[in-house]
């Protein structure tokens, strides 16, 4: 006996865990207007509920189909079709409609559904958000909800202060762009290609605001686009002045390089003790060109700028170094010439010194021969 009342308890507990099945299925659920909506709109809701059975019953006895909503004011109207013939039932105002299984449950053999309109205005939101237009859910004797079927549909209601703020933002990032644009024209950096960028994001700003209600998703996509465009083209400003930097840090290294061409191209100055140093400088500045390059590939524009920098400094400082060793070497041969200090290309102020002691010599030639003829005469 006790045996017989230990599986007896067991067998109720089980039947207690056991999920009911659901006994129902939803067709043709159709929500007008469809898509997205702003609050305050009248909603209609059309739905058809089909009591599929379990057991011997279409609908179990005991369960409860319940039916509710998130629209305000709501009216719902049905009517039980029962082998093809409707009957009305009364009509219910609120957001839950409950429908007992007493009134449900028929033989097994008939064919029952429910067919249901819910008109009512949708919510009042604060910002964009998922609301439930129709959820249909079968109870249990316990009050459990059966959750094998549960049956909704949703559809946003737009906040429009949301749109009207997020296109403001980007009309605020725009100009910001229009302006980091017109900034680094003027320091001569190429900005075509943040041009472009700004043309797609204006125009995707453009059409987010020519959006209708029902287009929101769109609306915060053109958006969302408009952004990425900017901050494309923000990256484009930025890797087009890390280039213009790298361009200007080799002016003078390119500028050393021709002195350097000049030292090496006199027997002269071949050798120059400081030619060495000068040239040591400027293939750091080389160095620093090659770095500021790779930064560049890697997208660190603000460090390519920097290596830049040190590249013209460094450039630069060889080029001084190199131009007034040049003035110094100049300098020194034009005084053992006693000449003025006259800045001429490479190699020719020896030319000038050759012709004019050419020159003395002749003169004294022709002098002492005009002079020999004088003391025949």
């Amino acid at each position: 006996m006790k045996g017989l009342m230990k599986w007896s308890v067991i067998a109720v507990s089980l039947l207690f865990c056991i999920q009911a099945v659901s006994a129902f299925a939803v067709s043709s659920i159709t929500v007008d207007p469809s898509g997205a909506m702003v609050s305050d709109t009248p909603v209609i809701v059309s739905f058809k509920v089909e009591l599929t059975g379990s057991g011997d019953e279409t609908f179990t006895s005991g369960n409860e189909l319940q039916m509710s909503t998130d629209l305000d004011k709501a009216k719902w109207t049905y009517a039980l079709v029962l082998d093809g013939v409707e009957t009305p039932q009364p009509d219910n105002t609120g957001r839950v409609l409950s429908v007992s299984g007493w009134i449900l449950s028929y033989p097994a053999e008939k064919e029952e559904s429910l067919k249901v309109t819910l008109e009512g205005i949708s919510p009042k939101v604060t910002k964009t958000t998922e609301k439930t237009m129709i959820r249909i859910t079968e109870y249990d004797s316990h009050n459990n909800p059966i959750t094998s079927t549960i049956v909704y549909k949703n559809a946003t209601i737009v906040n429009l202060k949301d749109i009207t703020d997020l296109i403001n933002e980007k009309k605020g990032n725009l100009q910001t762009f229009r302006s980091d644009i017109d900034e680094k024209s003027a320091l001569g950096v190429d900005t075509s290609g943040g041009e472009s960028k700004y043309s797609e994001a204006q125009s995707k700003i453009s059409a987010a605001e020519k959006r209708t209600t029902a287009q929101y998703k769109d609306a915060f996509t053109d958006l969302d686009a408009a952004q990425v465009a900017i901050d494309d083209g923000e990256k484009t400003l930025d890797r087009a002045w890390a280039e213009m930097e790298v361009l200007n840090a080799q002016i003078p290294i390119t500028n050393v390089d021709n002195v350097i061409a000049w030292f090496k191209g006199n027997a002269s100055t071949a050798n120059d003790q400081q030619l060495p140093t000068i040239i040591t400088k400027r293939e750091v500045a080389v160095s620093y060109i090659s770095t500021a390059n790779d930064e560049i590939s890697g997208g660190n524009y603000e460090q390519a700028r920097a290596k830049a920098q040190e590249a013209f400094n460094k450039g630069n400082e060889s080029y001084t170094d190199a131009l007034a060793r040049k003035k110094e070497i100049e300098s020194g041969i034009f005084a053992w010439l006693k000449l003025p200090n006259i800045k001429l290309p490479g190699g020719i102020f020896l030319i000038i010194g050759i012709v004019v002691v050419v020159l003395a010599v002749v003169g004294y030639v022709i002098y002492r021969k005009r002079s020999h003829w004088d003391e025949l005469g």
